[in-house]
């Protein structure tokens, strides 16, 4: 469902993303760590169309983003990390923007908002301005909003910036559940629990690079570490094994 071929972007003499080739399946659930400015953010930007890459592919359901941007993006759902919502509308007036944005017929875009409200507790807020919200009830708009069309794949960037532990664990559940039944999740997140918790796979970038992909066990494994996925992560991007990229499972 994801595929990353090559993928390099510059900024003028500054290399962000530097050759990342990578494989998710459809109902993969694929976690991407890294540190500070290791270029996560900018690899989904490429990934979801916002930038262009210097070299390379993004393929999302078998369509090029460049070439065949239309057609990828009606399969694909984003939320960054600080979504942009427009502050005059209502979550309710939001929800059924984006639906209209994804070209929804009137019957299932009556009826999709309903249980999504209910499960991300947006009822208290349905009908009040975006702009009045606290920036843990406009992440919950945003990520409600996206799942409304259905997307056959899902990128989300650092999910849990400004949730409570209760909505955090709504918004785990719903994408470990939307997963199960064939969306694929592309997560990035500083926070190897969460990681951990959630993902198939676990890719590690740094410096740029794609250094390391697979289970949690294949990257202990890897490293020579057990315990918590953070040993693993530590020992990988600061050891000798940050130097090369390394293919594992």
């Amino acid at each position: 469902m994801i595929e990353l071929v090559d993928l390099v972007k510059d900024f003028g003499e500054v290399r962000a993303v530097d050759g990342i080739t990578l494989n998710v399946q459809r109902g993969e659930f694929f976690c991407v760590l890294g540190p500070n400015a290791a270029g996560k953010t900018t690899t989904i930007k490429m990934l979801v169309g916002l930038i262009r890459p210097t070299r390379g592919s993004a393929r999302i359901a078998g369509f090029d983003v460049q070439a065949q941007p239309l057609e990828a993006r009606r399969r694909l759902a984003y939320v960054p990390d600080f979504p942009f919502l427009y502050d005059k509308l209502t979550p309710w007036e939001f929800l059924r923007f984006t639906g209209q944005l994804f070209q929804m017929e009137e019957q299932p875009l009556a009826a999709a908002p309903a249980p999504l409200i209910r499960r991300f507790q947006l009822e208290e807020w349905l009908h009040k301005p975006i702009e009045s919200l606290s920036h843990g009830t406009r992440q919950r708009v945003a990520i409600a909003s996206a799942l409304l069309h259905d997307p056959e794949v899902f990128v989300i960037d650092e999910p849990m910036v400004g949730l409570d532990p209760h909505h955090a664990r709504v918004v785990k559940d719903t994408l470990r559940e939307r997963a199960s039944r064939g969306m694929t999740v592309f997560l990035s997140t500083h926070q190897t629990s969460v990681a951990e918790e959630m993902a198939d796979r676990v890719g590690i970038i740094h410096r740029g690079r794609l250094i390391a992909a697979g289970t949690p066990a294949e990257l202990h494994r890897a490293a020579g570490t057990d315990g918590t996925l953070e040993r693993a992560f530590l020992s990988i991007t600061e050891g000798e094994r940050a130097t090369a990229p390394q293919a594992l499972g």
